[in-house]
């Protein structure tokens, strides 16, 4: 009779055991699972988008969403692309700026106001990580970078001509940002890094879209890619502006 107790007892254990082992796999799976989901999908509201396709970051969403990422150290290349990318988003927004006094066309003065956010959100990261600033200091049209500068220098020229010149190279613009962005991500697993490159990206596409749409509407012409490939200029221009979080409609 003790023996059938010993046993009975014994596989009352067991079965608690299995449970347990159980329960604890399905919380790691959990885990695991909710880590491999982008940053940019676990939050709502860290960009917003006008009827014009201005896409601005909300910062106290942006912090929102990262501040709970911990952060890590940052390797050679993933600081060479946040100093990088802090005075990419600043050429967009100079040369809009120095296009919109020469145009006065409101496409131009509402992204730049955009892309001043892009710039502030770039900015967070150097904060955090306690990087130097490249633009601190700098006028409109002043760059650290002398490929910056001069990329600057060539577009602000190339967008004085004319008005469908000026359009074509805000599109421009968000060509290579979005295919240096791109190159950014690839580098990186860091969560609150790839978190604001995605959003950044996302503004990008709307942005695109934004300065194709007027070079037709005002000009008549047909914007022809000078950057991207046929293929991913098609997906991006064929698609409607992004209003949810990076990578959702």
């Amino acid at each position: 009779m003790r023996i059938k107790t010993q046993w009975l007892v014994f596989g009352i254990l067991v079965g608690l055991l299995s449970v347990a082992l159980a329960a604890c796999g399905a919380a790691t799976t959990s885990a695991v699972a909710a880590a491999a989901v982008p940053a940019s999908e676990s939050y709502e509201g860290v960009t917003s988008v006008a009827e014009g396709g201005s896409t601005t970051v909300d910062l106290s969403a942006l912090n929102s969403a990262r501040n709970p990422i911990l952060a890590g150290e940052l390797s050679p290349v993933e600081i060479e692309g946040i100093l990088f990318m802090r005075e990419e988003e600043k050429l967009a927004r100079d040369v809009y700026l120095t296009l919109y006094d020469r145009w006065e066309l409101s496409i131009f003065q509402n992204i730049a106001s955009s892309e001043a956010t892009h710039m502030e959100a770039v900015k967070t990261l150097i904060d955090r990580y306690n990087l130097e600033d490249p633009v601190a200091g700098q006028d409109v049209g002043v760059f650290t970078n002398p490929t910056l500068q001069g990329l600057h220098d060539q577009l602000v020229e190339e967008g004085n001509r004319s008005l469908s010149g000026a359009l074509r190279v805000g599109a421009a613009i968000e060509e290579i940002d979005i295919l240096d962005l791109e190159e950014r991500i690839a580098q990186t697993e860091k969560a609150d890094i790839r978190l604001i490159y995605e959003n950044l990206m996302k503004g990008s596409r709307n942005h695109l879209r934004s300065f194709v749409s007027n070079l037709e509407r005002r000009t008549g012409e047909v914007y022809q890619p000078q950057y991207l490939t046929q293929a991913a200029y098609d997906a991006i221009v064929t698609a409607p502006l992004e209003r949810g979080n990076a990578g959702r409609q």
